[in-house]
C-alpha cells in the first residue's frame, strides 16, 4: 500500500493535542511550495478529530499570510465552514482567512453575519480575529467600509483588551489605506 501525499499531510496534522500547533507550520511551508496541496488541507477543516481540523486551519492561515491567493479556489469551502465552526482555534483562523480572499458582494453578505456574531464569542482571540476578518472584507467592499470603521471605533474603546489593541491597529491600517 502506498502512502499518498494526502495521507502524509493528515499524519502531520494529527500530531499533537487538540489546540497544539503541531506540524502546522511545516504543512504551511509545503503549501507555499505547492499551492495544489491546499485542496487536501481544506478538506481537513471538516475532519472528525478537532485537533486535525484546528491544525489544518492553522496551516492554511499561515500560508495565506504570505500567499492569500492560495485560498481563492477554496473560498466557497471557507464560507461554508465558517457557518458551523465551533472550535475557537478553527474560528479565529477562519476569521483571518476569510478577510484575505476577494469576495463578491453576495459572498461577503454570507460572511458578515458570522463574523459579527463572533464579536460576542467567549474567546477574546476569536473576537479580535473577527474584527480583523471584517476589516479585511471591507477592503473588497466599499459599502461595508464605513460600517466596519464605526464598529472598530466602538470596539477599540469598549471591547476586551485584545479587541481594543486590535481595533487601534486595524483603524490605523484602514486610515493609512484610504479609510
Amino acid at each position: 500500500m502506498t502512502v499518498t501525499r494526502r495521507d502524509s499531510i493528515r499524519a502531520m496534522l494529527a500530531e499533537g493535542r487538540r489546540l497544539d500547533r503541531g506540524r502546522a507550520p511545516a504543512v504551511a511551508e509545503m503549501m507555499l511550495e505547492n499551492a495544489q496541496l491546499a485542496g487536501p488541507v481544506i478538506e481537513f477543516l471538516w475532519h472528525e478529530n478537532a485537533g486535525v481540523a484546528n491544525r489544518a486551519a492553522d496551516a492554511l492561515e499561515r500560508a495565506s499570510c504570505w500567499k492569500p491567493e492560495i485560498l481563492a479556489p477554496w473560498k466557497d469551502a471557507l464560507l461554508g465552514r465558517i457557518i458551523d465552526a465551533e472550535e475557537k482555534k478553527l474560528r479565529w483562523n477562519l476569521a483571518l482567512m476569510v478577510g484575505r480572499v476577494p469576495l463578491t458582494k453576495a459572498e461577503t453578505e454570507r460572511a458578515i453575519p458570522v463574523l459579527r456574531g463572533w464579536l460576542d464569542d467567549k474567546s477574546s482571540i476569536v473576537k479580535a480575529c473577527a474584527m480583523e476578518g471584517l476589516a479585511g472584507l471591507a477592503r473588497w467592499n466599499e459599502e461595508l467600509r464605513r460600517e466596519v470603521v464605526d464598529t472598530l471605533r466602538v470596539l477599540s474603546r469598549s471591547g476586551t483588551p485584545a479587541m481594543r489593541a486590535r481595533g487601534r491597529i486595524l483603524l490605523k491600517k484602514m486610515e493609512k489605506h484610504g479609510g
